[in-house]
């Protein structure tokens, strides 16, 4: 029986969530990877970054994607203006974005940026409108949900970088680096997806 692989992978602005490329110029997970036979869980859209987890283990794969099975993401957002309680409140409690409300999620303002790399290219800035971060984690992974949630309420997002999946964190990661899960991280997600 062949080992199964788990890797994460810090995700780059611009990069599609696969490994085909439709057009010869656009960057794609092959540009980064070159392990055969790993799929993403799940996918970022190619203007989010961050944490992607790759793997060749097809029922983890499934029962990660699910929509029924909850585990937890977490995203920085940056986005224009300043959210007031009333904002926070509404998309912790769940707001309906096409017809749909999403879940209850955890939602805080940040107090200063987080030490992130400076994303290439760099977001549009606009000198008379301020910013600010969010950090919003989701039990679900509809598409675009964190943008078209944000939007919802007035405050539209300029960046959004995922942080974490489950137990398993950007940490050291760099920009376009990919390693291994550890033995007991792999554990830790088999644990949470079999045992659920």
């Amino acid at each position: 029986m062949p080992k199964h692989r788990y890797i994460v992978f810090y995700k780059p602005y611009g990069v599609l969530s696969q490994f085909s490329k439709d057009t010869p110029n656009q960057s794609t997970l092959q540009d980064y990877i070159s392990v055969p036979d790993v799929y993403p869980v799940g996918r970022l859209d190619s203007d989010s970054e961050g944490l992607l987890l790759l793997t060749n283990h097809g029922q983890l794969q499934h029962k990660l994607c699910h929509p029924r099975f909850g585990h937890h993401r977490t995203y920085w957002v940056q986005v224009e203006r300043v959210p007031n309680m009333d904002a926070l409140d509404k998309l912790e409690q769940g707001v309906v974005i096409k017809n749909y409300r999403t879940q209850p999620a955890k939602v805080k303002l940040l107090s200063q940026e987080p030490l992130l790399p400076e994303r290439i290219p760099p977001i549009r800035f606009r000198k008379n409108v301020p910013t600010s971060w969010l950090e919003i984690t989701l039990t679900e992974g509809k598409n675009r949900q964190v943008r078209r949630m944000t939007a919802s309420v007035g405050f539209p997002t300029l960046r959004l970088v995922r942080i974490q999946i489950a137990h398993l964190k950007l940490d050291t990661l760099q920009v376009g680096e990919w390693r291994d899960l550890t033995p007991e991280e792999v554990k830790l997600l088999q644990k949470l997806v079999f045992l659920k």
